[in-house]
């Protein structure tokens, strides 16, 4: 792991523990504490969700309850773990009720996500629901419309490949939606290979010769 890895890990952690006491909403009055996000901080691939729920506020970390194990579920069906990608939600407070999270809320809190997105460095975000898509991609289509449809977007600064899912917990009691799912997942090793630019190829040179200075005329026709 090389320092400017260490250093934008060391970064993350420190903006977690700064957000840890955010106030730029009403959701604050409600919380029991901030669910920033859980993972690995360097990861490629990374998921964002909608917001916390019951289980999530009580213990601050997101999708720990059984749409947490839904997605623990299908990132094994893809070889990969929990601790191989990074997890937030779109809001770090749970709106009182589980409901869904409003404009307002969004407006507040996409600052934390967006910044979460600079320091991680993700090369591909797999965004759950319509709340999470909608926000990263900027356009209005909802998730029935463009899941399994990957798409370049700008996040903030960053240049990221959008793959929007269902959201697991649409997919607990429904087995069509399941499958789509597990269909959806199925090509994410694909996007992530894609995306990790190939090493250049190692070309042997010959000894070079002492340098000779090129005409000025040449070097005037370079520019041109």
């Amino acid at each position: 792991m090389g320092a400017a890895e260490l250093a934008g890990i060391d970064r993350l952690a420190e903006y977690a523990a700064a957000t840890a006491a955010c106030t730029r909403c009403r959701l604050a009055e409600g919380r029991t504490q901030v669910v920033f996000g859980s993972g690995d901080p360097s990861a490629d691939l990374m998921f964002v969700g909608e917001a916390p729920g019951f289980h999530e506020d009580k213990q601050g970390v997101p999708f720990v309850g059984q749409a947490g194990k839904l997605l623990e579920r299908l990132l094994a069906g893809i070889g990969l773990e929990r601790s191989d990608v990074y997890i937030a939600n779109v809001l770090k407070c749970r709106p009182p009720g589980n409901r869904d999270p409003q404009p307002d809320e969004i407006e507040a809190c996409e600052a934390h996500l967006f910044h979460q997105l600079e320091l991680i460095q993700p090369l591909v975000v797999a965004t759950l629901g319509n709340f999470a898509t909608k926000l990263l991609s900027g356009k209005p289509h909802g998730i029935t419309r463009v899941h399994g449809t990957p798409q370049e977007a700008t996040v903030g600064s960053r240049r990221v490949t959008l793959y929007p899912l269902f959201h697991p917990a649409a997919a607990l009691y429904t087995p069509r939606m399941l499958q789509t799912l597990e269909q959806d997942f199925a090509r994410i090793p694909a996007l992530l290979e894609r995306e990790a630019p190939a090493p250049a190829p190692v070309i042997p040179l010959p000894v070079a010769a002492p340098p000779v200075p090129a005409p000025a005329q040449a070097e005037q026709l370079g520019l041109f």
